[in-house]
This record gives structure tokens, sequence and C-alpha cells, in this order.
């Protein structure tokens, strides 16, 4: 008989290539890197909270590969295309516990009945440890921009090009045109 030993959050530091990965069930989870539209679209919304954070002093806007240590039964980790986090800086470890506010950027392989199912757990998994706003960003799609909150986890607003998408109950004050996530805007 084989026993396993349960990945740590430490062994996330120590990934080959320092490549992006969360911790999810014991395991080390790999996340492919992102295309040029998934890409240009989390460096929008990050350039739009950064303006938001230092103008209101209320938080800090996070980049793709920051990483968040959270302490799930099934989950030690969130790293999201971009967020919003209120607690308190640690240094060059993991920031402590979830962003007030997620955004999960669809890649090329989160499509099908595999990647809803998928994000829909994740989505369970961000409310489960505090945070208040998930955002699901579909370049592909008509819907841009679907927004879950924690009040109602099932029932997205969802924004299309033309709108400003906001995520009100965990940045108040803050939306960003629909419009500019996309490079020809």
């Amino acid at each position: 008989m084989s026993t396993k030993t349960e990945a740590t959050i430490e062994d996330l530091y120590y990934v080959p290539d320092n490549a992006k990965a969360e911790l999810i069930d014991g395991e080390i989870v790999p996340m492919a890197p992102t295309g040029y539209l998934p890409g240009y679209a989390a460096g929008e919304i990050f350039s739009s909270l950064r303006a938001h954070a230092r103008e209101t002093k209320s938080g800090t806007a996070t980049t793709d590969n920051f990483g968040f240590r959270v302490d799930l039964p099934n989950r030690g980790s969130f790293s999201p295309d971009a967020a919003f986090y209120t607690g308190k800086p640690t240094g060059m470890k993991f920031l402590e516990g979830a962003p007030v506010f997620a955004v999960e950027v669809r890649s090329e392989g989160d499509y099908g009945q595999g990647a809803e199912g998928e994000m829909a757990r994740k989505r369970a998994d961000y409310f489960a440890a505090g945070t208040l706003v998930v955002w699901d960003v579909n370049m592909l799609s008509p819907d841009v921009v679907r927004s879950y909150d924690v009040n109602h986890p099932d029932e997205p607003v969802i924004y299309h090009r033309g709108d400003r998408a906001k995520a009100e109950l965990a940045v108040p004050g803050w939306s960003i045109a629909v419009d500019d996530l996309f490079p020809e805007a």
C-alpha cells in the first residue's frame, strides 16, 4: 500500500519555473498561461482597480499570479487573474485570506460542460473563503462579464459591451466599461 503525501502551501513557493498553480485537494494544480484576449482583459481590470485603490486607499489591486492563502477543506490557495484585496500586506509571502473581489478570465481551455462545473466549484470556494464578488469574464460571449456575489451566488448580473461592469458589494464606487476589456476599444 502506498501513501500519498499531500502538498502544502509551502510547496507552492517551489513550483518549478515559478509557474502559476493553486493548491486544491492536497495537490499542486498547474494553471496554463493565458492568451492575448484574456490577458489583455485581466490587465485592463487590474489597471482600473489599481487606479481606484490609489484614489480611495481602500485596498490593493492585484495582478495575475498573486497567491492568496485560504483554509478550506478542499483548497489552500487561489490565484485569480485580477483581484482586490483589503487585508494586510505579507511581504514576500502569499496574501492571507481571500480577496474581496476576484476575477477569473476564461482562457482557451475554459469552455464546455466540464469547465462550467469547475468554474461553479471555484466560485463556491471563493465565497466560502470570504470573497464577496466573483467575475466570470468570457471574451467570446456577448455576456462578457457575469458578476456573482455572495448574496446571490447563482444569479449573476450580466454585463455586455456598452455597459459599465460593477462589483459594488466588494469595491464600492468602482466600475469599468466592458468595451475597455477589448483591445480595439
